[in-house]
C-alpha cells in the first residue's frame, strides 16, 4: 500500500492513477496518524514551496513526514514536492524552511535569452548508475518538467540524475530511503512508470 499525502498542494489525481495502472494499492490521505502507520508515502505537489510548506505545517504533517524519513519509510517527493524536502528555496521570500530531509537547495533558473521559465516540456536526463529509483531506464530517456525553481543538492553522490536547461539542473536525488524527482514520472510515458514501479518494489 502507497499512501499518497493530501495536503492541497495538488497532482494528487494523476499520480493515484499511475499507480493504479501499474497495478499499487493506494489511498489518499491528510490524516497524520494514517501517514505515520504507511508502508510508503508519496508527496506530489504543484505550486509555490512557502504556500505549500504552510499547508504541511497547518496539516501538521511536517514533523509527520520528517519521523517517517527518519524511521526508514521510503518516501518520494515529485515536482514541489521533491523541492519541500530540501533545506530551503528562493522562492520563498520569508525563507521559510523545508523539510530538510536531504541538504540542498532550491534555486531560481536565471534568465538567458531563448529559453523561457518555467521550463516546461520533455527534456533527456543523465542517469547515475547506482540509483536505485532509475533502476532499469536507459540513460538519456525523456522525463517531463514543468519548473521555475530547481536543485542544487549539496552533495553530488544524493543526485540521482541531471538534466541540462540553462544550467545543469539535478533532476533526481535519493539517499536510503529518501527519493525525490524534479520531474513527473506519473506524466512521462514508460518510464515514468518504471520509476513508480521501482519505488513500489523497495
Amino acid at each position: 500500500m502507497i499512501t499518497i499525502v493530501d495536503y492541497g498542494a495538488g497532482n494528487i489525481k494523476s499520480v493515484e492513477k499511475a499507480l493504479e495502472y501499474i497495478g499499487e494499492d493506494t489511498v489518499v490521505t491528510g490524516d497524520a496518524d494514517r501517514i505515520r502507520q504507511a508502508d510508503k508515502i508519496i508527496v506530489p505537489g504543484v505550486g509555490a514551496f512557502e504556500d505549500a510548506m504552510g499547508k504541511l505545517n497547518r496539516c501538521h504533517l511536517t514533523e509527520i513526514l520528517q519521523e517517517a524519513a527518519q524511521k526508514g519509510t521510503p518516501v518520494l517527493g515529485i515536482c514541489l514536492g521533491l523541492q519541500l524536502f530540501f533545506e530551503r528555496s528562493d522562492e520563498s521570500e520569508r525563507d521559510v524552511p523545508g523539510l530538510g530531509l536531504l541538504p540542498g537547495e532550491i534555486v531560481r533558473f536565471p534568465e538567458k535569452e531563448g529559453f523561457k521559465i518555467p521550463h516546461m516540456g520533455w527534456n533527456s536526463v543523465r542517469i547515475n548508475p547506482a540509483s536505485r529509483l532509475l533502476r532499469g531506464i536507459p540513460d538519456e530517456s525523456y522525463f517531463y518538467f514543468v519548473h521555475s525553481y530547481y536543485l542544487r543538492a549539496a552533495h553530488p553522490e544524493d543526485v540521482a540524475a541531471v538534466t541540462d536547461y540553462i544550467v545543469e539542473v539535478h533532476a533526481a536525488a535519493e539517499r536510503d530511503n529518501i527519493f525525490a524527482t524534479q520531474f513527473h514520472p506519473e506524466k512521462s510515458g514508460d518510464v515514468g512508470l518504471q520509476v513508480l514501479k521501482n519505488f513500489a518494489a523497495l
